[in-house]
């Protein structure tokens, strides 16, 4: 008899890509368990979305899913891996440069927790390109994001570019 596997995907998701939902759904196939994980952001400058409105996002996207769910985490993330008694990390990887990012962040993740596995994932082709951050810029500046996002995170975006607008 095996042991099931939870694996948690952190990330601050602001917001969700469909790069994002295309890791979910591998991870989802891979594992008995999956928590999204959305992070405060505290770590960075700021983020465009809430936590509220993030946990939001990503509720809705993975819906499809009866192996996942989502939570909001503010801290060390040994601390919620070891709470919920997770094995694996899930990280995404789309270049080089996150590449290095991510190899560090595993190293140094395995010194805090030598029992947790840390397992890279690639987008889709289609999706090597998107990062929030992206998103974000495009839709600030009146472009199309439509094929990086949800229609109803694109509305999301929408709403809060002409909130910042007026």
């Amino acid at each position: 008899m095996t042991t099931p596997v939870t694996a948690v995907y952190p990330g601050t998701f602001d917001p969700m890509t469909l790069g994002h939902v295309d890791l979910v759904r591998r991870a989802a196939g891979l594992f008995d368990q999956l928590i999204v994980v959305v992070a405060a952001g505290v770590h960075k400058k700021g983020t465009m979305f809430t936590l509220d409105e993030r946990m939001q996002m990503v509720q809705a996207q993975i819906q499809p899913f009866a192996n996942v769910s989502v939570q909001s985490f503010s801290g060390l993330m040994r601390d919620f891996v070891r709470a919920h008694g997770a094995q694996v990390m899930v990280r995404g990887l789309r270049s080089a440069t996150d590449f290095d990012y991510e190899f560090q962040l595993a190293g140094m993740n395995r010194s805090l927790m030598a029992d947790v596995e840390t397992i890279f994932l690639t987008p889709s082709d289609q999706y090597l390109h998107v990062s929030s951050t992206y998103v974000r810029e495009i839709t600030l500046l009146g472009g199309e994001v439509s094929k990086y996002v949800d229609p109803w995170v694109e509305k999301q975006l929408l709403a809060k570019y002409r909130a910042q607008t007026t």
